[in-house]
């Protein structure tokens, strides 16, 4: 299948409304080209506008997500799109990420579980998800996953054990660790004998310089496409297939002895 990873470029100077007809435009130009897109975290308002997050904050069934379900409708794809600032009536904001299928409909929305900010900003203005999410594709089952989260290998482990053989990772992560984006998509690969397919952010949102170079990594760990710095659209071919074969040829998983049970089939 193809997927279509787009680094949205996020800066203070341009409206969420504005950008959100962007990217919603940016995802119709997917269309025949692309079987799966993904957008990065918080492209409405930026990963770190903490300030932003109340008064940006809608409802599930919000703009952004009429919006992004007639871009998926009017591309014909699966669009993972990105993550908003959720707004519960009942309950605190979340950081929750929206996929919908090739005709539109909500496949998965996830609410990110691990909040970043060591008790400041989203640690604290953000309530945490509790739920994994995985999404049956016909070539592929993904499982959702947000910035952060990429630093705890558990909650791959646990996207594994229900299915997952694609792992998607929605992201605004500084310029300053690139280098621990990188390390880690691969590191998540590698351990679970599964695609990545990480989508960060271009720009600079509330002074901080984003990391860009989204990337996609194979189950043995090697990047098979990379994205530069500044906005741009990364499109990568890749045979999920390629899962099962590599953990039949190189079973690691099946001798496991701590932690969670062994890879449902």
């Amino acid at each position: 299948m193809r997927a279509s990873l787009i680094q949205i470029r996020v800066d203070d100077d341009e409206s969420p409304n504005s950008r959100r007809l962007r990217a919603a435009s940016m995802v119709r130009d997917q269309a025949g080209s692309a079987d799966l897109v993904v957008l990065p975290e918080l492209w409405t308002t930026g990963a770190f506008a903490y300030e932003a997050f109340a008064t940006e904050a809608e409802p599930l069934e919000g703009p952004t997500y009429e919006a992004m379900a007639k871009a998926a409708s009017d591309a014909g794809v699966w669009l993972h799109a990105g993550t908003i600032p959720e707004r519960d009536p009942d309950g605190p904001l979340y950081n929750t990420a929206l996929v919908f299928s090739p005709d539109g409909g909500l496949a998965a929305a996830y609410r990110k579980i691990h909040r970043f900010g060591f008790d400041k900003g989203e640690a604290v203005l953000m309530g945490a998800g509790e739920e994994l999410v995985t999404v049956r594709l016909p070539e592929t089952v993904l499982g959702v996953t947000t910035c952060y989260d990429l630093r705890f290998p558990e909650l791959y482990r646990g996207l594994v054990d229900r299915g997952a053989e694609t792992l998607l990772v929605s992201a605004g992560w500084p310029e300053r660790r690139r280098a621990h984006w990188t390390l880690l998509a691969q590191a998540r690969a590698v351990e679970n004998q599964a695609y990545v397919l990480a989508c960060g952010t271009a720009g600079t949102h509330a002074g901080v310089p984003q990391a860009g170079h989204s990337v996609v990594v194979d189950p043995w760990g090697q990047i098979i496409g990379e994205a530069g710095a500044g906005e741009e659209v990364l499109t990568v071919e890749f045979d999920g297939a390629a899962v099962a074969g590599t953990r039949e040829r190189f079973p690691a998983l099946k001798d496991r002895r701590l932690g969670l049970e062994p890879p449902r089939r």
